[in-house]
């Protein structure tokens, strides 16, 4: 499943440095860390590079070493970072898993974080005239008044040539002093909008297609990811839904993120309904294949023939490590 001919899409948002337990224990008595980092925004861009499609990341980031480390490590996946900014005064945001037995809660240090301290300035930095789409979710408004001033103003300005594409991405611990009435707002004002039927219950008071629908009349495209049943489009008048793959699970985080791109990349080429669906759920198995946030690809004589097989034989696809 590659996608080399369809380019031009930039992704808007924060990017931080996450440190996980490198070992067993209570979290007050660890003394080894894993470093990684994590950003929605970014998992999409570097997503789509691994699916071939030309892909840039825009934000900012502190200048010390971890805004070099999320950097580095979003450019080793060919995503263009020649646009993000370096702020000499606020740090680059972190954010801690507590691994436990009873789940892994995060804890956020990224107020006044370079990323919050985002306006429209940025604008300028996402090159509109060079691209096709550009990619945002709801994180980013919640992260400043700034950034939802970006968001706003990016989303109101005339679009010659692009699109944009908004992932709802609730993130509760985000909103706590905040008025989540603005997602809607900002939804409904971009041409493809992805939300997960579970956070659009939460935030929106319905997780159901038609309801959505009804909610957000703006964009074009309406994706609503249905978990493990699989996700449906509301595009054009009609409704279009692709079941999901059977997986075995490694690890759920981070398939929002690359269903997203597979989906995005396929709808930048041109493909049916039909295809673009299953081109995300493609891309979300090799993630829940896979501990990583971006793992590999599926191979490609395992994607081509699903993307294009009959219902039946895609509805008794099952796919393991």
């Amino acid at each position: 499943m590659r996608f080399e001919h369809v380019g031009g899409v930039v992704c808007l948002g924060e990017t931080m440095v996450m440190m996980v337990p490198a070992e067993p224990g209570p979290v007050h008595l660890v003394r080894t860390w894993h470093r990684a980092i994590g950003g929605a925004e970014s998992n999409v861009a570097c997503h789509l590079a691994r699916l071939g499609v030309s892909s840039s990341w825009v934000s900012a980031v502190g200048d010390d070493s971890f805004g070099l480390a999320v950097r580095d490590t979003v450019g080793s996946y060919g995503v263009d970072v020649s646009r993000v900014r370096v702020d000499p005064a606020r740090p680059t945001g972190l954010y801690v898993k507590e691994a436990s037995p009873h789940g892994s809660p995060v804890r956020y240090y990224r107020r006044g974080s370079a990323a919050s301290g985002m306006g429209l300035e940025m604008i300028d930095r996402l090159d509109l005239g060079a691209v096709q789409l550009v990619h945002i979710s709801g994180i980013t408004a919640a992260l400043s008044d700034s950034c939802l001033a970006l968001m706003r103003e990016l989303l109101r300005r005339p679009r010659h040539g692009f699109r944009i594409s908004f992932d709802l991405n609730w993130r509760p611990a985000l909103w706590t002093d905040r008025d989540p009435c603005v997602l809607r707002e900002l939804a409904d004002m971009a041409d493809i909008v992805l939300a997960g039927s579970d956070e659009a219950e939460l935030v929106w008071g319905t997780g159901d297609p038609a309801g959505l629908r009804q909610l957000l009349p703006g964009p074009a495209s309406l994706v609503v990811k249905q978990g493990a049943d699989g996700a449906t489009l509301l595009e054009g008048g009609a409704s279009h839904f692709e079941p999901a793959l059977k997986v075995e699970v490694v690890e759920p985080v981070g398939a929002g993120d690359a269903f997203a791109a597979g989906f995005l990349a396929a709808t930048l080429a041109g493909s049916s309904p039909s295809v673009r669906l299953r081109a995300g759920h493609l891309q979300a198995a090799a993630a829940l294949l896979t501990a990583e946030d971006v793992g590999d690809p599926l191979p490609d004589d395992v994607t081509d023939p699903l993307l294009h097989a009959d219902p039946r034989t895609w509805a008794s696809a099952r796919l393991e490590v």
